[in-house]
């Protein structure tokens, strides 16, 4: 609990840049008189390494899907909310080759569901609103966000478990898409 009292808070400042894990760590550790440069080290390392482990687990079909949409010549950007040590992992993953623009909050100073972050973009994808199909999971009013600028948004189910606390569900204003290779249907 004494933990998230500055850890919690500072979620919007992580995420746009303002604060990296190490700053926010340490500043939590001092507070409680628990800092050493071994420990804080060994708090970065054990986060860096359970946020890798989401792209060792990615759905089978997503680089199928990500290859397919190359092979088509679609261009392909990623906007992501996301922390100093996420962003780091992003453009080391398989995924960042396959990417022609990725905004990533940490780095760009803005968020999700900003239009910023969106119209950034689609500026160095050379694309209008209209010419765009926004994959998301909905987290973050995104879906709604990308709606608004007048692109065509999907929610990608895949990504939901059911019976599990997730911070957003279905929302059924926009097309569900329960599998990656599905989104080749929209090309």
């Amino acid at each position: 609990e004494q933990f998230k009292e500055i850890w919690s808070p500072m979620e919007g400042s992580r995420t746009i840049g303002k604060i990296s894990l190490e700053e926010i760590l340490e500043l939590i550790l001092r507070k409680h008189n628990r800092y050493s440069e071994e420990l804080l080290e060994e708090l970065v390392e054990k986060r860096v390494w359970a946020k890798a482990e989401c792209f060792k687990h990615l759905n089978p079909e997503i680089i199928p899907m990500l290859e397919e949409l190359k092979r088509n010549n679609i261009k392909i950007g990623l906007i992501s909310n996301c922390f100093s040590e996420e962003a780091k992992l992003i453009r080391e993953s398989i995924l960042y080759p396959f990417f022609d623009a990725a905004m990533l909050s940490y780095e760009q100073g803005v968020k999700k569901p900003d239009e910023e972050i969106y119209c950034r973009c689609m500026k160095e994808l050379h694309v209008t609103p209209e010419e765009c199909l926004y994959v998301g999971d909905g987290g973050s009013l995104e879906l709604e966000a990308a709606d608004k600028l007048g692109m065509k948004a999907v929610q990608a189910v895949w990504y939901l478990k059911e019976g599990t606390n997730q911070p957003v569900g279905r929302k059924i204003e926009f097309e569900q898409v329960e599998r990656p290779l599905d989104i080749i249907k929209y090309i």
